[in-house]
């Protein structure tokens, strides 16, 4: 078992990450903020190290001694990187280079990269996307996802500093913030639960991957420490929805008739993503996937419980 870092770890899919690299063995630390929050991650044995991304002095003291480093942070959504790109360049894709520079010089000996499934192939028109396709994002966020993929082939290249980018779709369930800016799900059931309308952008009948969060966990571990065939993989589930049978599994999850507000779908929004995972499945094989009214009725029940609070 490994010494790992994960950056981002009181975040949605990093809190998540935590407990699954405690449980199957490896000696955790725990890097965030922690800013005003207890840490979001049910295990005690991780150990927490408060700082800030944006401070160098502060990564440098995180890498330290580890052996295995998880980049599970963002500072921005896909809507305030598009409200300000800068930010995004400034923050994301400057930081993260600042990140790898401290892993080199730590001897840190692989990284992993949360990039994204759900917008970095664009809008070809294709029912799925494998890895071999082309990345065309138009949005901001994404087109930082890309350029971070390309500096870890450059610090592979240069330094030898191995890393494995993992492309994830669209991922819902427990601990993520339903007062964000970032995931129908989520959002929608806040909603629900404050009697508000659910907002819908268009027809409902673009088409997403989700993918359960404790299932994107299971699907990371097999990867984590050994040697694989590919430096890429597509996480999701493979499995497209619509935003209207999302909402109709909302409706039948919560029971309740709620109304539907609809916006115009913004243009770096694309039509359809579902992500082929084909790669992943025949290198680690096949799993059990959640089902999304299970994976929606988890989610139901922790928004339903805080917000009663």
């Amino acid at each position: 078992m490994a010494r790992a870092l994960v950056v981002g770890a009181n975040g949605f899919i990093g809190s998540h990450l935590v407990d699954a690299l405690v449980e199957s063995g490896h000696d955790v630390t725990a890097f965030d903020r922690f800013s005003s929050q207890r840490p979001t991650f049910a295990s005690t044995a991780p150990a927490v190290l408060q700082g800030e991304f944006l401070s160098r002095a502060d990564l440098e003291t995180a890498v330290g001694g580890q052996q295995l480093v998880f980049h599970f942070l963002s500072t921005t959504t896909p809507a305030t990187a598009e409200a300000d790109p800068t930010l995004d360049i400034r923050t994301n894709v400057a930081q993260t280079v600042e990140l790898l520079e401290a892993c080199v010089a730590a001897g840190v000996e692989h990284v992993y990269f949360a990039s994204t499934g759900g917008a970095i192939y664009g809008d070809q028109g294709k029912l799925e996307y494998a890895e071999t396709d082309r990345a065309l994002p138009i949005s901001p966020y994404a087109i930082g996802k890309l350029t971070i993929e390309h500096y870890l082939r450059y610090f592979r290249a240069k330094h030898g500093l191995r890393s494995t980018v993992l492309r994830v779709s669209n991922p819902y369930g427990t601990r993520q913030k339903p007062n964000s800016k970032q995931g129908l799900i989520p959002i929608a059931l806040r909603q629900i639960v404050l009697g508000r309308p659910v907002v819908r952008f268009g027809d409902g009948s673009m088409v997403r991957d989700y993918v359960f969060v404790e299932d994107l966990v299971r699907m990371i571990l097999p990867i984590v420490g050994r040697s694989t065939v590919h430096d890429l993989y597509n996480m999701g589930s493979g499995v497209g929805y619509s935003v209207n049978e999302v909402i109709d599994s909302l409706r039948r999850v919560t029971g309740i008739d709620f109304e539907i507000e609809e916006r115009r779908i913004p243009p770096t929004f694309v039509d359809r993503v579902v992500l082929n995972t084909d790669r992943y499945r025949s290198e680690f094989g096949e799993f059990p996937l959640t089902a999304l009214d299970d994976g929606v009725r988890r989610t139901y029940d922790e928004i339903r419980r805080h917000v009663d609070a």
